[in-house]
């Protein structure tokens, strides 16, 4: 299995409380908590977007939130701003050929699968192949917060607890065209979300980008964040959560 796309989404799509959730801020606000999960459309200067959660860390008295970043390779982003990663990763992907990495995510997550063998494929079949990781970042304009491969998956980071307070579990593709009527096709998937909310700077997600640019596969649609989708109602959720503290 390895790590077949990289992409973000606005806000977090997940909910973590006193991580990222209604209480946090941001350049552009937050969303409240769901009367049951309905969340508000955010005006964003690449697209309109269905906005996730924000996190905690945003002081727009302090420059690092605030200080304008000269983007060179990734697209509608915003200093001060929630962004949540996903790495989906595949035993099906091109795994260790120039031709790992694809987006759409589909493609690299099912690109060594025939048409036959896919249409076999069974719920369980699924849950074991196909994984994805996913982090929560605020984005500053402060280089002591460079990570210098967002590209491999999540990171990992124990001085700075990153990647350490891990929650395990069963769901399904996500973005805006999902909801709590809309259900994915592709499911069970196996998660594994960080818990923690994480600085981190706005050249690491630039970096990125510009490493993006490198693939093979043309990964242009996917160098700007996705909408979120609507937080998952109680009664939709799997039952299997596990919470796995590496500190």
């Amino acid at each position: 299995m390895c790590p077949v796309n990289v992409h973000w989404h606005l806000g977090s799509e997940h909910y973590s409380y006193g991580q990222f959730d209604e209480n946090g801020d941001g350049p552009h606000g937050n969303i409240p908590r769901p009367e049951w999960a309905a969340r508000t459309l955010t005006e964003d200067k690449h697209e309109e977007l269905q906005a996730g959660f924000r996190c905690h860390h945003y002081n727009a008295a302090d420059p690092k939130f605030t200080t304008t970043y000269d983007w060179k390779h990734c697209k509608g982003m915003d200093i001060g701003e929630t962004y949540e990663v996903h790495w989906p990763h595949s035993a099906s992907g091109a795994c260790g050929t120039v031709n790992q990495y694809q987006t759409p995510h589909y493609d690299g997550i099912f690109c060594k699968l025939d048409m036959d063998t896919f249409s076999t494929l069974a719920a369980q079949d699924i849950a074991n192949a196909i994984g994805v990781q996913s982090q929560v970042f605020t984005v500053v304009n402060d280089e002591s917060y460079f990570y210098p491969d967002m590209m491999r998956g999540m990171i990992v980071d124990e001085k700075m607890g990153m990647g350490q307070d891990v929650a395990f579990y069963t769901g399904s593709t996500t973005g805006d065209t999902r909801s709590n009527e809309v259900c994915s096709m592709y499911t069970p998937i196996t998660w594994q979300v960080d818990r923690k909310c994480h600085l981190i700077s706005a050249s690491s997600f630039d970096k990125l980008c510009y490493d993006m640019k490198l693939q093979r596969d043309d990964m242009s649609n996917d160098l700007h964040p996705h909408g979120s989708r609507e937080l998952v109602s109680d009664d939709l959720v799997a039952n299997n959560q596990a919470r796995k503290d590496l500190r």
